[in-house]
């Protein structure tokens, strides 16, 4: 049985169950030696009987019914969550003519309050940025400037003096030894780039899924009240974000150990191809492992769990829709690349100009080593290009965690009841389930 809830008609019968329609119910025959079987009696029906219903196709004024006379609508149809609407009272659902259209669902923030499609995920994580965008570009901006300030300086201070250009003929240092120096500073630099990169993401995605959570209720947030919900589970959050490339880079080297040992015992051709489909098994299930616990980071904010428990928790809400979240996944990332290539192309360009360097000798390796100018000017464009991605990609895995627990837990209810929507129960201390966690205005958090 699906993990989701499905959508079934209204009023049908199981498919266990005959049709319940009027049928013609056959007659006991004669006995050939007796009379015929005895009926049982009807029941004492009283004798004043309101008459039967009548229905009429709507929008077809004065349209005759099946006794000759004009026909009237019945009245009676129940408007009710979760029902059906059009249904006569007292009565099961009819088909045909006389059906209301479905209700929209309840909007009281970015998102409809239903199981969303790809592009309303995606318009949702654009609107939340267009209706908060203070509170999403302040932080975005502040951490994008902090991070690409440290990297522009280390990035500076680490590689100066260190040029792209070969060691000169004569030199007492023999090439191979400077290459590998060279290689050991650029992984060194890279690492600590990285880092911070690292640390700007876990700020950054913590602090936004906040805001995506309030903007789905319709409610505003300001920085001081972001930060005041993410930071207690900051730390976990960084655990998760360093368990990522621990369990990426395990998995890349078991694929890769035994070609690499193959080679090194002297048979090269046969290590290389078994290193080649030992890489392609490791990328297989990392990508897998990585779509599998892609929506472990907003389970953690929103539901204040621990590491484990949180990706356990994206385990049980992407089985089943793996494809799904992948899909989603790799268009935020096509269009994450997208906006970063129409803002750093420009910027670097403009940096080659502002530094005088020429793009045929960086592109030839004979290009100095870059200068501050070039630093700076890449660095801004960083900052321009991060402020917008990191909402994008934020709010579209909160989102996509979000309609995965409405397909398959009925979580719109609860964010409607959190919401105060008329007809869910307006009193949002009864909303959250047992032992939820609330924010500091006693209103219950998404994760509930």
């Amino acid at each position: 049985m699906n993990d989701s809830p499905g959508w079934a008609s209204p009023g049908s019968a199981p498919s266990d169950e005959p049709d319940r329609g009027t049928e013609e119910q056959p007659t006991p025959a004669a006995d050939a030696d007796g009379p015929a079987a005895e009926q049982p009696s009807p029941p004492n029906w009283s004798k004043e009987q309101p008459p039967a219903g009548q229905w009429s196709s709507p929008g077809i004024p004065g349209q005759s019914g099946p006794a000759g006379g004009a026909t009237r609508a019945r009245a009676g149809s129940i408007p009710h969550q979760g029902g059906w609407y059009g249904q006569p009272a007292g009565g099961p659902p009819m088909w045909g003519a006389g059906w209301s259209p479905a209700p929209q669902a309840a909007k009281p923030g970015v998102i409809p309050l239903r199981p969303l499609g790809v592009g309303e995920i995606l318009d949702g994580a654009a609107s939340t940025m267009r209706a908060h965008w203070r509170t999403v570009l302040g932080i975005s901006l502040i951490v994008a400037a902090v991070s690409q300030t440290l990297v522009t300086v280390v990035s500076g201070l680490w590689f100066q003096g260190t040029g792209r250009k070969a060691a000169p003929d004569g030199s007492s240092t023999p090439a191979l030894r400077q290459a590998m120096r060279d290689m050991a500073d650029t992984l060194a630099g890279s690492a600590v780039t990285s880092l911070i990169g690292l640390l700007a993401t876990l700020v950054a995605t913590g602090l936004l899924t906040m805001v995506t959570s309030r903007a789905v209720l319709g409610r505003s947030v300001t920085v001081a009240q972001a930060w005041q919900d993410a930071r207690g589970q900051l730390l976990r959050l960084l655990g998760l974000l360093i368990l990522y490339p621990l369990m990426i880079f395990a998995i890349a080297a078991a694929g890769l150990a035994p070609g690499i040992i193959l080679m090194a015992t002297g048979t090269p051709e046969a290590g290389l191809l078994l290193m080649v489909f030992g890489g392609l098994a490791a990328t297989v299930v990392s990508v897998w492992l990585a779509v599998r616990y892609s929506l472990a980071s907003p389970a953690l904010m929103l539901e204040k769990q621990g590491v484990i428990a949180s990706m356990r928790r994206s385990a049980k809400l992407v089985r089943g829709s793996w494809w799904r979240v992948l899909g989603i996944q790799l268009l935020s990332f096509v269009l994450v690349a997208l906006v970063e290539s129409i803002i750093q192309i420009p910027a670097t360009l403009i940096a080659f100009v502002l530094d005088g360097q020429s793009l045929m000798d960086w592109a030839n390796g004979t290009a100095d080593s870059a200068g501050w100018t070039f630093l700076i000017a890449m660095g801004i464009g960083a900052v321009i290009s991060s402020a917008l991605t990191f909402p994008i990609s934020a709010g579209v895995t909160a989102l996509l965690y979000m309609d995965q627990r409405i397909r398959r837990e009925a979580l719109d209810l609860e964010l409607a009841r959190a919401a105060g929507l008329p007809g869910y129960g307006t009193d949002t201390t009864s909303a959250a389930a047992p032992g939820a966690p609330t924010d500091t205005s006693g209103d219950p958090t998404p994760g509930s």
